[in-house]
C-alpha cells in the first residue's frame, strides 16, 4: 500500500529547548551531507587518479567508506526531526488521540532508551579507539578514533532530538506520531 503519510516536521513551538534542538538537528543534517558530497568528490578523484592517469591511490577508498558511514550516523537526528525514518502508522491511525498520545510516549521512551544504550556503547568503542591509539590497518593507518567519534556524536544528537520529540508531544506542542486529527 503506497501513499504520502500525513506526518510533517517536527513542531516546536514557541519551546527554546525545542527550538535549539530543531536548529542542531539542522545543523547535523547540512554537515552530514557536506560529508556526502566529500565523498563523491573523493570518489570523483580517485577514479580520475585510477583510469586517467593510471595511478594508485592510498587513502580515498577508506576516507570514503568513513564519511558516508560517519554521515549516515550524523544525519541521523535531522532525519528524525523531519520524520524521515521508516513509519508504519496503521495502528496510531486507528487510534483515538488519547491512546495514540500514550503509544507515542511509550515508543519515543522505549527509543531514547535503546539509542542511550547505542550512545553508551559507542562512546566506549570511540574512547577505547582513542586510548589505545588504534590505527587502520591500511597504508593510510587513520586514527580509528577520528572517524569512530561518528558513533558518540551520532547517536547522541539522535537521543537529543528523540527527546525532543518527547518533550514535544508531551507539551501538547506537537501531535503524537506527527499525526493530526483528521
Amino acid at each position: 500500500m503506497a501513499g504520502h503519510s500525513s506526518a510533517s516536521a517536527a513542531k516546536v513551538g514557541d519551546n527554546r529547548f525545542l527550538r535549539l534542538v530543531a536548529t542542531v538537528s539542522t545543523v547535523a543534517g547540512w554537515i552530514s551531507a557536506g560529508m556526502i558530497v566529500a565523498a563523491v568528490a573523493i570518489t570523483c578523484q580517485m577514479i580520475f587518479i585510477r583510469f586517467v592517469l593510471n595511478g594508485s591511490t592510498i587513502w580515498q577508498t577508506e576516507a570514503v567508506i568513513y564519511l558516508v558511514i560517519g554521515a549516515t550516523l550524523v544525519g541521523l537526528p535531522y532525519v528524525q526531526r523531519l520524520r524521515g525514518h521508516v513509519n508504519v502508522d496503521l495502528v496510531p491511525l486507528s487510534l483515538a488521540r488519547p491512546v495514540r498520545k500514550i503509544l507515542a510516549i511509550f515508543t519515543l521512551s522505549l527509543s531514547c532508551a535503546i539509542v542511550a544504550v547505542m550512545l553508551w556503547y559507542g562512546y566506549d568503542y570511540w574512547h577505547f579507539a582513542w586510548s589505545r591509539g588504534w590505527t587502520s590497518d591500511t597504508v593510510w593507518a587513520v586514527p580509528l578514533w577520528i572517524p569512530y567519534l561518528a558513533l558518540p556524536i551520532g547517536f547522541g544528537l539522535f537521543l537529543l532530538q528523540l527527546v525532543a520529540d518527547l518533550v514535544a508531544v508531551i507539551l501538547d506542542i506537537d501531535a503524537p506520531f506527527g499525526l493530526e486529527d483528521s
